[in-house]
């Protein structure tokens, strides 16, 4: 650890100086190219232009007096521009192909893969996210095929987003590049973050960067809200479903100089009382929200000197699920009448500040923290719980000849008491008491990205130590590479290990919810796992660009060297937990198509393999909740007016597995595996200039698994579950929504 500090320390130079290019790329008419791509040949160092095709880049290898810049966009020449002592070049690209005429107008795709990243990264950007109701992260994943949002609890509707298709826990779920989903906030943290306040999502497989963590396994997702220079003065939206479930939203930003600010408003207000399968349940939970968002940027991080960002943000929220005739008031933890209820207050707040010395050296320091105080009734099992979360991460940044070095310190700190109690024990269960966990996580990292063979080979190596108070020295090495083997086809691998601690009930509700009794057989060990993954991206067009997209297909396998996860099939009526040392697969194939014709009509197609399972002995044991085969498709018409735009999209699941429930009664019994199923999803947009409607269907032809508890009769008896969901249990859900914009 000391040699690990030294090093460190001997990679801190520095120098001062200033100094930033700026300019648009257009085309040969002189309609603003968006998206294209400006970057400094040899480096790291690129950025995309924004929506009026504009961009700033910094100065890069100072040492050098010649440089080169380049220009590219999908469909024209790229362009190689000479730098000696401009400080402004605007481009112009030319088509790829010689027309007579030509229409063009600037569109952001709404899915977009960088040629330039090492990683294979998904970026959703807005215009993706408007194409389905979004009124949280959870419903932000309709019209892709990587991310999953699986059901945890039917009761409360709490959700996680799975990769891989494995437990939403293994994948990094980050807000601002900052760990704010975890603990206790992973349950309902996805849920609380409006759509409206997000910017971009980037989604990756796999072991991917040291520089965030150690925690990711399956993957990350990286939610980035709103840039206050970069978004609508003012946005108001509203939406409302067919169980009268109403979203308000409101956003306003700013710019003085290099000050910019958002303030958001968000609120939830709870549907009526539905129960469409006559089990005497409410179909979806009575929902209410409050929350408050307020975001503070200064200069540019790609710029020279001094950027920061400073966000605040503050949700409380209740949920309220159960039998239709419940009463918290009066019912809330009797045995008369089954209920749940859940409040929570998460105060939180974050930073990332930096100093860029020159376009060789930059130091920046980010940190977040959030407390989430719970109280929550789950039947008769009471669970009350606060966390205190506190993350650091000072980097310091390399950039010399081919190579990029990243290298710093991080600290993370965790502290979860959780309050379990029984207020009509008449089941016999043992798992009440107190539950407290204390973590200290001081870490050291390093990154090197190098490029050979004129950038046409990327390669990045990296490695993380940390300490943990309880179970001593972790290291987590990881290594990607990427091969430009042609201009349009690239070759992605990556390797690495991931490993995270658990917080049992907060990442595992349904252990609450059930009457299962918990036994947990020994202590519980950090999970652990190497992820192997390869990918290729081959994208097309034509010279006229009347018909461009990608291809994409790509293999993971996550080997688990330690994994903890409940037993529910040994034992009907308990929940055992222990450490799993044994052989755990999970094998996963994607294919993906997107094209876009005549730059209105938008087209993709996805196709997911997983086998998931685990050894018992000789016998392969596949794990419950994942269809081996997994399909979706979506289309968009936008006409070049962009007057209006229809979305719509499929989704077809193949058959689960399901918990083992031979050994309950006949009558509690649940068949081994689910149905086949699909969903089909559409929604129109209209556009008055600054006003939009838009109205939507969910689920158009009402499939749902009907009455999906297990005995659901007697709520009190040892066989009562609602970890059986496969399937939709709301059926056919119809909205409208309006949003209002002011420009910039």
């Amino acid at each position: 650890m000391k040699k690990l500090l030294f090093i460190v320390g001997l990679l801190l130079p520095f120098a001062v100086c200033a100094q930033t290019i700026t300019g648009t790329v257009t085309d040969q008419y002189g309609e603003s190219l968006i998206g294209a791509n400006v970057y400094w040949t040899g480096t790291a160092i690129g950025v995309i232009t924004d929506d009026r095709g504009a961009y700033t880049i910094p100065v890069t290898n100072v040492a050098d007096a010649y440089r080169k810049l380049v220009f590219s966009y999908v469909g024209h020449q790229p362009d190689t521009v000479l730098i000696t002592d401009q400080r402004s070049v605007n481009v112009r690209l030319a088509l790829s192909g010689a027309l007579e005429e030509v229409i063009v107008k600037g569109k952001l795709d709404g899915v977009m893969i960088s040629d330039i990243n090492p990683i294979k990264t998904e970026q959703l950007t807005g215009a993706e996210l408007k194409k389905a109701a979004c009124c949280d992260l959870a419903g932000c994943f309709e019209t892709q095929s990587t991310v999953q949002a699986q059901t945890t609890n039917v009761i409360t509707h709490s959700k996680e987003l799975r990769i891989l298709g494995l437990s939403g826990v293994y994948n990094q779920v980050l807000v601002d590049g900052l760990p704010m989903i975890q603990g206790l906030s992973y349950t309902y943290g996805i849920s609380s973050l409006p759509g409206t306040l997000v910017g971009n999502i980037f989604i990756s497989k796999g072991a991917n960067s040291v520089l965030q963590g150690y925690e990711s396994i399956s993957g990350q997702i990286n939610v980035l809200t709103l840039d206050p220079a970069n978004t609508d003065r003012l946005l108001l939206n509203g939406y409302i479903n067919n169980f009268e479930e109403k979203h308000i939203n409101a956003n306003y930003a700013f710019t003085k100089g290099k000050w910019s600010n958002l303030t958001s408003l968000h609120t939830v207000q709870p549907a009526r009382k539905v129960d469409r399968d006559g089990d005497e349940f409410m179909d979806l939970p009575l929902l209410t929200r409050y929350m408050f968002f307020n975001k503070w940027k200064y200069g540019n991080a790609q710029e020279w000197g001094w950027n920061s960002e400073v966000g605040i943000r503050y949700v409380n929220e209740q949920r309220i699920g159960g039998q239709l005739s419940f009463v918290p008031e009066t019912d809330q933890g009797s045995n008369a009448v089954y209920g749940q209820t859940v409040n929570f207050d998460q105060p939180e707040f974050w930073t990332k500040t930096g100093y860029r010395f020159d376009d060789i050296h930059g130091i920046s320091l980010m940190a977040s923290g959030f407390y989430h105080d719970q109280r929550s009734y789950f039947g008769t099992v009471q669970y009350d719980a606060d966390q205190t979360n506190f993350y650091a991460n000072l980097q310091y940044e390399l950039n010399y000849a081919n190579h990029s070095l990243k290298t710093g310190l991080s600290y993370r700190h965790l502290n979860l008491k959780e309050d379990i109690r029984f207020s009509d024990n008449i089941l016999n269960r043992n798992y009440d008491g107190v539950y407290q966990r204390k973590e200290h996580v001081p870490g050291i990292f390093a990154e090197n990205t190098m490029r050979f063979l004129d950038d046409k080979v990327t390669w990045i190596v990296g490695v993380r130590g940390d300490q943990h108070n309880q179970f001593g020295f972790q290291a987590a090495p990881r290594t990607l590479i990427k091969y430009d083997i042609r201009p349009k086809t690239i070759l992605r691998a990556n390797v690495g290990l991931g490993w995270r601690t658990v917080n049992l009930f907060s990442e595992n509700i349904n252990l609450l919810v059930s009457s299962r009794d918990v036994l947990i057989t020994e202590q519980l060990e950090p999970e652990k796992a190497i992820n192997y993954g390869i990918n290729l991206t081959q994208k097309f067009n034509t010279p006229d660009d009347n018909l461009s997209g990608y291809f994409s297909a790509d293999f993971y396998r996550t080997d688990f060297q330690n994994q903890i996860f409940p037993d529910y099939d040994s034992d009907p009526t308990q929940a055992i937990i222990q450490n799993f040392e044994g052989t755990s697969i999970s094998n996963g194939f994607q294919a993906e198509l997107f094209v876009r014709v005549w730059q209105r009509f938008y087209l993709k197609s996805g196709y997911n393999f997983l086998d998931v399972y685990r050894m018992k002995g000789d016998i392969k044991e596949t794990l419950p909740f994942n269809a081996r085969h997994r399909m979706m498709g979506s289309f968009s018409y936008q006409p070049v007016t962009n007057r209006f735009h229809i979305d719509m999209n499929m989704h077809w699941m193949g058959e689960q597995r399901l918990p083992n429930t031979q050994s309950n009664p006949v009558e509690f019994q649940r068949p081994d595996f689910s149905d086949a199923f699909t969903i089909f999803n559409t929604q129109f947009t209209y556009n008055f200039k600054q006003f939009e409607v838009y109205a939507g269907c969910e689920n158009i032809f009402n499939f749902r698994q009907n009455r999906p508890i297990i005995s659901w009769e007697d709520p009190f008896s040892p066989y009562f579950d609602t970890s059986s969901v496969w399937g939709p249990t709301r059926g056919r859900e119809t909205y409208i929504g309006f949003r209002y914009r002011l420009g910039e």
